[in-house]
């Protein structure tokens, strides 16, 4: 997979075997897909599945456990993957895992949980700090603070480092009103939305500010950040369609 990158999970290295893989879309369908990982639906081109969690975690569709064991981890991987990261207009796979990875004659399909790019955590552009006390957890778990003082410049994502990253725009933050999910801007081939990580948006929300007649249950109207009180354009609620406005689970 991935250039011929050797696989491993949870120690071993993954057989092939067909796997029939059940589960419901986030619009509430249940759905059934039937593949091998590491196909070969053509001479010389090789297929593999994958899952991305609202926690930003990538994993082999087929793991049974998911959580941070048995997750990538290895960044080198990572910006490989999400770098190439795409709409899936293959004609394969479409409907279930609509976005893809390639690499050479490696097609590597991807569904997620809920978008597939989750910013996990604020970090400064080289050689900058950021402003406000902002403490978020490594791949590992362990809390570290990015630190305060200038204004915060990178949002990153998917585990990347500065690798996978862009510029934090504090007014383009979206809260969903069904579901409370925090979202921000992100590259159109990946639909132009990002999820940002439940943690993340934790710590961020002390700084979203609400009229005085509203509770926090309500859409917030400003973002308080490096100082400024920025006014939400509330511009990426045109990308939620319909069916998403009574909310995910």
């Amino acid at each position: 997979m991935l250039c011929g990158a050797v696989v491993v999970n949870s120690g071993q290295r993954v057989l092939r075997y067909l796997s029939v893989v059940r589960f419901v879309t986030q619009f509430g369908t249940r759905t059934n897909v039937t593949y091998i990982q590491g196909q070969s639906p053509e001479p010389r081109i090789r297929e593999y599945f994958y899952y991305i969690d609202h926690q930003g975690q990538l994993f082999l569709d087929d793991t049974k456990v998911k959580n941070f064991v048995t997750c990538f981890k290895d960044k080198h991987f990572l910006v490989f993957f999400f770098t190439r990261l795409r709409r899936n207009e293959s004609g394969r796979y479409q409907d279930d895992f609509p976005f893809l990875s390639l690499c050479g004659r490696e097609r590597n399909f991807l569904r997620c949980d809920d978008r597939p790019l989750v910013f996990t955590h604020l970090m400064p552009a080289a050689g900058g700090i950021v402003n406000q006390p902002i403490r978020t957890e490594t791949a590992g778990g362990t809390l570290t603070d990015v630190g305060t003082g200038g204004a915060p410049e990178l949002l990153s994502f998917c585990w990347g480092g500065d690798k996978l990253a862009v510029k934090f725009r504090p007014k383009s933050l979206y809260m969903h009103p069904g579901t409370g999910r925090v979202y921000h801007p992100c590259s159109e081939r990946l639909g132009g939305v990002g999820l940002v990580r439940s943690a993340l948006a934790i710590e961020l929300s002390p700084f979203f500010l609400y009229p005085l007649q509203q509770h926090q249950s309500e859409q917030p109207t400003h973002f308080l950040w490096a100082g400024q009180q920025h006014t939400l354009t509330n511009e990426l609620a045109g990308c939620f369609p319909p069916e998403e406005e009574g909310g995910m689970s």
